[in-house]
């Protein structure tokens, strides 16, 4: 029997590959982020559950590609690499920018065939579409901008302190903050059928508690939210307690 299908898409990294898996979660980076954020969670899933992180271009294994500066186009890739392994109960997982990626995917897919759609949607450290507001940091000086980043205090943020690192990761990370401030303004996907789960941390300099709330309003299915303490990647230091929800959910969902 054939490994999993999601590896012939440049646009996952999956992290233990199952032959047939029951479920699938696939999960969504935040802006300048890559795959391997995600890269321990299959350990907290069943072992016939399979774990993958979207690949965005121009980092990791992708960092010779063009990077991708527009919401539609970064959707619609995804969606179209995604569509042929959508057959297995398939539910998305996005983090800060990722879950606007997610959300953007989920509905593109269910619009084009309801049976290829997502089973249900995880948001985490995002304000909901209708309530984001234009940051500018896209128009930040380049000092500037790492400094907002690293502000946030995400995994590897002490690196950014490198010269020859900063001039690896700069281009992700400003062209992932340009595309976000463009999409505040733009077009936004509807309300999905699906559940959605929302998580956020309590003291989260960007998304208010209110602001992460108001995904009740994009769906007509269930919605619950969850706050953990910790700042904008509180996923770091409460992995364990998400990915636990994320399987209760899951388990009573599937």
């Amino acid at each position: 029997m054939s490994l999993s299908s999601a590896l012939r898409t440049p646009w996952l990294r999956t992290f233990r590959p199952v032959a047939s898996p029951r479920t699938r979660i696939v999960c969504f980076p935040h802006a300048g982020g890559t795959a391997s954020f995600f890269r321990t969670w299959h350990s907290a899933m069943p072992e016939d559950w399979e774990v993958s992180a979207v690949r965005y271009p121009g980092r990791e294994e992708r960092i010779a590609e063009p990077l991708v500066g527009d919401m539609a186009e970064l959707a619609g890739r995804i969606a179209d690499a995604l569509a042929p392994h959508m057959g297995t109960p398939t539910v998305f997982f996005g983090h800060s920018m990722g879950a606007s990626v997610a959300h953007e995917v989920a509905a593109l897919l269910a619009r084009r065939d309801a049976t290829k759609a997502p089973v249900a949607l995880f948001v985490s450290g995002r304000a909901a579409p209708h309530r984001l507001v234009r940051a500018g940091d896209g128009d930040l000086g380049d000092e500037q901008l790492l400094a907002t980043v690293h502000g946030l205090g995400g995994p590897g943020a002490e690196l950014l302190r490198d010269p020859e690192l900063r001039e690896l990761v700069l281009p992700p990370i400003r062209a992932d903050y340009e595309l976000l401030d463009a999409y505040v303004a733009g077009p936004k996907a509807p309300a999905l059928s699906i559940p959605i789960t929302a998580y956020y941390g309590e003291a989260d300099p960007g998304p208010s508690a209110e602001d992460v709330r108001a995904w009740s309003e994009l769906t007509t299915a269930p919605f619950e939210a969850r706050s953990f303490t910790g700042g904008h990647f509180f996923l770091v230091d409460h992995e364990a307690e998400v990915t636990g929800d994320i399987r209760r959910r899951l388990g009573a969902l599937l």
